[in-house]
């Protein structure tokens, strides 16, 4: 069925700019890696600027919380809409459209006089994720050759650490020093240089493979591609449940000041670039035990927080545990639905960061009505169970044999499901 609904033939590494230098084909490599550092800077920006953004719409944190809620929803039902409905549009001059709409939205946050244009800036941001994640991520096969793929995809998925390694923590140094409101402006002029970059270095990208509706629902036949979706949202709600209210718990629990909060989140990021690279060299090999391990890394770190959370020292050696581990999610998960869709990569990506998406906007919402009725220790010990129910699921399928093969043999589970 997939076969059928797309188009022409597989593409080959970098045959769509053959004569463009290695130096300009990495350069547009890295362009794509920093729109998506963008993005996931503005989408994540709220974790750090939470408590204050509160404060200056006089909101609870809960309530605060619907800036991450609102990007994660609207992404999910973008990212297959809006990338059906640009099927036969060039990707570069999409992915820069998809820009213009992130610059704007961050302007609109920088001077919004109430919270629901705060929350208008961030629908706008979801629509932006759907769009541009679900292009960009299945790139780095046009961008340089065949050989140069692994090395590229890293690099483009080092945007989501890098996110929370820089962009988070200057976000939150930045508001600290000028206000939230500078620090959206910040990240609306980053997005603007991106913007010039992704036009002077990336070549024109005509669809190869228009991505129907007919494409979407082959690959969602596939028990490779279900196995991807249940782990996926598992550990996404995990993690996103937790992490958004981050900042609340090292505020009340750790009794950790806003520029202490800062290092830590710093210190978080850098661990998770860290993890990003490791789960890159992994999870080619071993997709299992990668994405498994991380889960339980995951899990381990959340339930041990209220514990040794309290102390700053515990504090941080857990965040550092919870960076690795996160670290490698990503790229974990979009190799296991690239493996389930062998052959319609973009549909791959959009599965990939429709289920993300709509996880996180999940996660933050379910997080939120937990730590308004409670508190922000109960929020990561149920994220923390909810990270073990994927390591369980791995267990389990790995016993039983069958969605696991499916990945580990490189999506021939999708030809057994039909």
């Amino acid at each position: 069925m997939a076969a059928s609904t797309t188009a022409t033939t597989r593409d080959t590494g970098g045959t769509d700019s053959p004569h463009r230098s290695p130096v300009i084909r990495w350069l547009a490599v890295v362009a794509v890696m920093l729109g998506i550092f963008s993005i996931v800077t503005t989408e994540i920006l709220p974790i750090g600027l939470l408590t204050e953004v509160g404060a200056s719409f006089t909101i609870s944190d809960g309530m605060a919380g619907l800036m991450m809620t609102m990007p994660g929803f609207l992404a999910a039902i973008a990212a297959p809409v809006v990338t059906v409905a640009t099927a036969r549009i060039d990707r570069r001059l999409m992915l820069c459209a998809f820009l213009v709409l992130l610059a704007a939205a961050n302007f609109l946050a920088a001077a919004a006089p109430a919270y629901w244009m705060v929350l208008v800036s961030r629908v706008i941001v979801g629509i932006v994720i759907g769009g541009f994640w679900s292009i960009g991520a299945s790139l780095a096969e046009r961008l340089v050759p065949a050989e140069s793929v692994g090395r590229a995809t890293a690099v483009i998925f080092s945007a989501v650490p890098l996110g929370s390694v820089l962009g988070v923590p200057a976000g939150t140094f930045i508001g600290d020093l000028a206000g939230w409101r500078t620090a959206f402006i910040a990240v609306g002029g980053l997005t603007v240089g991106v913007l010039i970059l992704l036009l002077v270095v990336t070549p024109p990208l005509p669809p190869h493979r228009s991505t129907r509706l007919g494409v979407l629902q082959g690959a969602l036949n596939s028990v490779a591609t279900r196995f991807a979706l249940l782990l996926t949202v598992l550990v996404v709600l995990a993690h996103f449940g937790t992490y958004t209210y981050v900042t609340p718990f090292l505020e009340q629990v750790t009794d950790a000041g806003s520029g202490l909060i800062t290092v830590f989140l710093l210190v978080y990021g850098a661990a998770g670039i860290l993890g990003n690279f490791l789960g890159s060299s992994l999870v080619a090999r071993r997709p299992r035990a990668t994405f498994g391990t991380a889960a339980g890394l995951i899990a381990a770190a959340t339930l041990l927080l209220p514990v040794l959370g309290q102390w700053k020292a515990g504090a941080v050696a857990l965040l550092i545990v919870w960076g690795v581990a996160y670290g490698a999610v990503p790229v974990s998960s979009q190799t296991w639905f690239i493996k389930a869709s062998p052959d319609t990569p973009e549909a791959a990506s959009v599965m990939f960061t429709a289920s993300f998406q709509a996880t996180i906007s999940l996660g933050a919402l379910t997080g939120g009505i937990v730590v308004d009725a409670s508190s922000p220790s109960t929020v990561m010990t149920l994220g923390g169970m909810t990270a073990v129910l994927m390591v369980i699921a791995v267990l389990a399928v790995h016993l039983q044999g069958s969605g696991a093969r499916a990945v580990d043999s490189g999506g021939r589970g999708r030809k057994r499901a039909r």
